[in-house]
């Protein structure tokens, strides 16, 4: 082939549909490490065994890159070589042999119900209130948001089409909270087709677009910590986890593909129980 690099993207963009945020993000990580081979005059992917690749992270330790920004890296480029193996490139991927560096496990952030109520309750712009409704009814991702069409809307059924990552289709249901937030944005819409959020010149809103209006109408809320379009799809999932629903449920309404992606909402729940048991407890304490 060619171009590897291009091959791979192309490959990442019409087979495995990645978005065009990971489609940059990969250019990015793979034409920095093409310019760490090149002054080591190693002018191509098939010529790089585990030792140069283990060079390549001890680099990027020196600059002081955060382990996940480096692990960020050396995923990039394991999938690039993983790539070229199938093709017949490289006898074997020599990413396989690089551990990547530990991260620290963290929590989810979510909001409470008290905070995610006084938040959804309070007063904002018809869009802006449906943008947020949805986000939390769904747990869809920002991009999935984005990309609803009025379509993929089935209002008789209570339910959304979403394309998730990977171009792979789920459909979610959609509380009637929800539902009646989107009847108050669509209502003055004339057109039966396109876009499900738009902007003010009639165009699909964007991932930053819906990243401002969750954060201007969180402060506007009174809320004093950082919310995202991502803190409602965890509280999304963590809610549903606390009123009992099965993690096997929650798994195929977030789009999961592992079990185990999800299951780290167990270990929020367990924790937001213990704190209800201290507080609520009488013989809690000794």
């Amino acid at each position: 082939m060619r171009d590897p690099v291009e091959a791979f993207l192309r490959y990442q963009a019409v087979e495995r549909g990645a978005s065009a945020h990971t489609l940059r993000s990969y250019r990015t990580d793979l034409a920095q490490f093409r310019r760490f081979l090149a002054g080591r005059h190693v002018g191509q992917l098939a010529h790089v065994d585990a030792r140069l690749l283990r060079r390549y992270l001890a680099r990027l330790y020196e600059a002081g890159l955060s382990r996940p920004s480096i692990a960020r890296k050396l995923a990039a480029i394991r999938s690039c070589l993983a790539f070229l193996t199938r093709r017949g490139g490289l006898p074997k991927n020599p990413a396989r042999e690089v551990t990547p560096p530990r991260l620290p496990k963290r929590l989810v952030s979510f909001l409470p119900i008290d905070e995610a109520t006084l938040l959804l309750e309070h007063p904002a712009a018809a869009r802006d209130r449906a943008i947020v409704e949805m986000l939390y009814a769904t747990g869809a991702r920002v991009a999935e948001l984005c990309g609803l069409d009025l379509a993929d809307l089935d209002r008789t059924g209570a339910t959304i089409r979403v394309r998730g990552k990977g171009a792979k289709e789920r459909v979610i249901p959609v509380g009637d909270a929800a539902l009646q937030a989107l009847d108050a944005y669509l209502g003055a819409r004339a057109q039966a087709d396109g876009p499900l959020f738009e902007n003010l010149r009639g165009g699909r809103l964007t991932a930053r677009s819906i990243h401002r209006i969750v954060k201007a109408t969180s402060r506007a809320a009174g809320l004093t910590r950082r919310v995202t379009p991502h803190t409602l799809r965890h509280t999304f999932a963590t809610h549903m986890l606390d009123a009992g629903a099965d993690l096997r449920l929650i798994q195929d309404l977030l789009g999961h593909s592992r079990l185990s992606t999800t299951q780290r909402y167990t270990h929020v729940s367990a924790d937001h129980l213990m704190r209800v048991y201290d507080a609520a407890h009488p013989r809690a304490h000794a």
